[in-house]
């Protein structure tokens, strides 16, 4: 019995590692500007409603947002310079 339940543990374990490496995404690079900067840029805009998304992809963050007229706003900001690509 003790080698079934050590036979099993392993198995969870190594399961579990390769869970843990399929959601290995990139990160920002060391040198960022804090998220709630970039965060900040956007809500100083003209109209500027209200954030609906912030994604992570190919190096940069994009913020969707909308304005008080409605209209959807999609910017993609460098992670480094916080500055509209």
């Amino acid at each position: 019995m003790q080698k079934f339940a050590l036979a099993t543990s392993v198995a969870l374990l190594l399961a579990g590692g390769a869970a843990i490496a399929a959601d290995d995404k990139p990160l920002p690079p060391p040198d960022a500007k804090k998220l709630s900067e970039i965060i900040a840029k956007v809500e100083q805009r003209d109209g500027f409603r209200y954030v609906k998304e912030v994604e992570w992809d190919s190096g940069a963050y994009t913020v969707t947002y909308y304005t008080a007229d409605k209209a959807k706003v999609e910017i993609t900001y460098d992670p480094v310079t916080a500055e509209p690509k």
